[in-house]
């Protein structure tokens, strides 16, 4: 599926593994990992392999500390803009970087296993669920440096509540909070220790790669939608939705899964 710099890349059971793998940068970004993330998310539309993803990051010290700054950008205003040719026509350096900006609408799970911060929420702000490592901590330290936080809290607003959003972008670089915080205000679903990540990470993807894909991703894209619109507006594409999102082959094999199939037995979370 093409070889990659700043990436490593791999597919099994149906689940592309995505690995930023700068550690040596604590997972930073620039411009190469931008242009290499979006090749892969749009890559995956179009991958009938693949049915679910993990983003993941290589080290156990950062999962992504956001943009790296020793990449040379051009800055208008003093220098307080990236990537940018004037002030109306402003490129952010995040875009694309996440699997729903690049219009994937499979179910990708992100396995934090360290700092995440700053940049860092352009992709965990578009994933669809949250495992972190016991060590992880998640913060926004632009207002700390001079800088408005900006693009993040309002990605952020997606997986966070308004005030925990609040207080992490205007605490800046004071405070981080914990994975066990994370999960208590509803980032994060699950909290394991940093050798059980990949396996928490593999099994719940897993689970979802095996189901009928047409199923999965209608439920994907009715509660984004329903996250993005209000109530009325979003029942008013259910329909569409719906149809879209059910085959006709899939729902004859579950109602026979049901009737003559064994029960799953589910794990208690």
């Amino acid at each position: 599926m093409g070889d990659y710099n700043t990436l490593l890349y791999e597919e099994r059971d149906a689940v592309a593994w995505v690995t930023l793998n700068r550690p040596e940068v604590y997972n930073a970004f620039d411009s190469e990992m931008q242009n290499e993330l979006e090749s892969v998310w749009k890559m995956l539309r179009r991958n009938d392999d693949v049915n679910a993803a993990v983003l993941t990051a290589a080290g156990d010290k950062a999962f992504c500390v956001g943009i790296d700054r020793n990449e040379p950008f051009t800055a208008v205003g003093g220098g307080k803009l990236y990537g940018t040719s004037n002030n109306y026509m402003y490129d952010d350096p995040g875009d694309q970087l996440g699997p729903k900006a690049c219009d994937l609408w499979k179910p990708v799970i992100c396995a934090v296993n360290g700092m995440a911060c700053g940049g860092a929420f352009y992709m965990i702000a578009e994933c669809d669920v949250i495992i972190a490592a016991d060590h992880a901590t998640f913060f926004d330290p632009h207002v700390t440096y001079g800088q408005a936080a900006v693009y993040e809290p309002m990605k952020m607003l997606q997986h966070m509540p308004l005030g925990e959003v609040l207080r992490m972008s205007l605490a800046g670089n004071h405070e981080r909070l914990s994975a066990e915080t994370a999960m208590r205000v509803g980032l994060v679903s699950e909290v394991v220790p940093g050798a059980e990540l990949h396996d928490a990470a593999e099994r719940f993807a897993t689970i979802v790669a095996g189901q009928p894909p047409f199923a999965v991703q209608g439920t994907l894209r009715a509660i984004w939608a329903a996250n993005d619109m209000s109530r009325q507006q979003a029942l008013s594409m259910a329909a569409s939705i719906l149809t879209a999102g059910t085959d006709a082959t899939d729902v004859e094999d579950g109602q026979d899964a049901f009737a003559n199939m064994p029960r799953i037995e589910p794990r208690i979370r």
